[in-house]
């Protein structure tokens, strides 16, 4: 047996995440099926870099199996793809070490929320993008997610669902680009709790209304309730982007690189495809 690692993206309309459950229409559900007939078998256990709601998307989730067939790595992606739904695909596949954990060996995931912020909806980045109608206070935004960033408990921030042993997190970075009407925020973190980006967008978003100010966001840490917090966010401008992998070579873009590869139609669209790093 040897061990494949896959690089996949999704989009999340349409899914109830990735997980696999009971009726199916989850990301891991279709996958499997895919690849037990691309293998000719009759079972295939896949474990990703982290699980994702239902509604939100995936740049570059990677995914491990084991498996004795040897393939080329482009004939995994092109067999896999003939396969899957159009709304996911295989990026790349390769070979990796016997021990490599697509979870547990992940030391750093890059989220980024991309919210277009204008007074009318557009029809053609339903379900891509988040959207407000407020014209959000960039400044104050960024005060907030400053006092965020580093090790905390983040208790406010995590869903009553949450199945992690301790609400104590590191998130390494917490920036925010705006676009024209777009703001692409991007999370760095060792790793996340169930709602965690969702949560902290439902804050920045109150604090960039100017319903609070941006000392509330310190405020929720300290107090680590979450009733107290803001509303958890919509899921449609989600994207797992980046998973970090230390003395591990896989053919990843970089996240900024892959949300530019994914939604540069979007941006260029709008005008502004470069107007951010």
């Amino acid at each position: 047996m040897g061990r494949i690692a896959l690089g996949l993206s999704y989009d999340g309309q349409g899914w109830r995440g990735w997980q696999t459950q009971a009726g199916g229409q989850t990301v891991q559900d279709a996958l499997e099926s895919a690849l037990c007939r691309f293998l000719a078998v009759p079972t295939v256990a896949t474990v990703c870099a982290g699980r994702t709601d239902a509604g939100v998307h995936a740049l570059q989730q990677i995914v491990h199996l084991d498996s004795a067939a040897v393939r080329r790595d482009e004939s995994w992606v092109r067999g896999l793809n003939a396969l899957l739904p159009k709304t996911l695909a295989v990026q790349w596949a390769c070979a990796v070490r016997d021990d490599f954990h697509a979870r547990f060996d992940a030391r750093a995931r890059t989220y980024f929320y991309v919210l277009r912020s204008a007074p009318v909806r557009s029809p053609i980045a339903q379900g891509r993008v988040g959207w407000v109608h407020d014209r959000l206070d960039d400044a104050a935004m960024r005060a907030a997610a400053a006092l965020l960033e580093g090790e905390h408990d983040f208790s406010a921030f995590r869903s009553s669902e949450c199945q992690a042993a301790s609400p104590v997190r590191t998130l390494q970075a917490l920036e925010i680009h705006r676009a024209g009407d777009f703001l692409i925020f991007e999370f760095r973190a060792n790793a996340f709790l169930h709602h965690m980006v969702r949560n902290l967008m439902g804050v920045l978003v109150t604090v960039g209304r100017g319903r609070r100010p941006p000392e509330w966001a310190a405020e929720l840490l300290r107090d680590r309730d979450r009733r107290r917090a803001a509303p958890t966010f919509m899921p449609d401008g989600l994207y797992l982007a980046h998973v970090e992998y230390p003395g591990t070579d896989l053919p990843q873009r970089t996240a900024r690189n892959a949300l530019r590869h994914h939604l540069g139609d979007l941006f260029a669209a709008s005008g502004t495809a470069g107007s951010w790093p």
